[in-house]
């Protein structure tokens, strides 16, 4: 995938919750990086609401460990802790924080350097936070930024006017590693039975050959 004529100044990935600019756009992160452009990640929610049962894992520190979770993955692509920035809005009800969220996306697209290329969630997403996150995104846009969405749910999605990114086998391995090292995403929780856990065939599909987006135009 040839993703524009000119290389951006700036990359910026807006996720949903901690680990979705992960799954979303680690390839395309990675490869910008190295390419000398700038990256930035916006996490919208504190992603509290993946084991509300647990007593091991209260809300306060699941919320930090989700936190850490992020800087760790994406440090390791020389992206460093000062370019991620939390909104901390609530994981699960962020309809009701539309105003908060579109403020959050709005600054963080005015701070970033220019050109400016823009990832979010696709408004088709079938989770109900990554359609609030992408609609705020879509409210957002101003000229000149390229925009760019990807999916998550389901695993595995195929979106219309998609664009592939293909990655090398090495590449999608770094990738599986880095969705993985999200522990509290992968089952390290154990006392909650009702609580959120990808499976291996997600894992899987998140880390299929190619990240998947669909460039969005005025």
């Amino acid at each position: 995938m040839r993703l524009q004529r000119r290389s951006p100044r700036c990359l910026l990935v807006i996720a949903p919750h901690p680990d979705d600019e992960t799954i979303g756009a680690h390839g395309l992160m990675t490869r910008l990086r190295r390419s000398g452009v700038m990256v930035r990640v916006l996490v919208v929610t504190d992603g509290r609401a993946s084991h509300p049962g647990s007593t091991i894992w209260p809300r306060a520190r699941l919320v930090r460990e989700r936190r850490r979770e992020t800087r760790r993955a994406i440090r390791r692509i020389g992206v460093t802790a000062a370019d991620v920035t939390f909104l901390n809005l609530p994981d699960g009800s962020l309809a009701t924080e539309m105003v908060a969220a579109r403020r959050g996306i709005a600054t963080a697209l005015r701070r970033a350097p220019k050109p400016l290329l823009v990832v979010a969630p696709s408004l088709d997403d079938s989770h109900p936070d990554h359609r609030v996150v992408a609609a705020c995104a879509s409210a957002s846009r101003q000229p000149g930024i390229s925009w760019l969405t990807y999916p998550v749910w389901p695993a595995g999605i195929r979106l219309r006017g998609r664009k592939a990114l293909l990655l090398s086998t090495q590449e999608r391995l770094v990738k599986r590693h880095a969705i993985r090292s999200y522990r509290t995403q992968v089952g390290c929780i154990a006392d909650d039975p009702g609580g959120f856990a990808l499976t291996r065939d997600q894992v899987a599909a998140f880390s299929r050959p190619q990240e998947t987006f669909v460039a969005l135009r005025r």
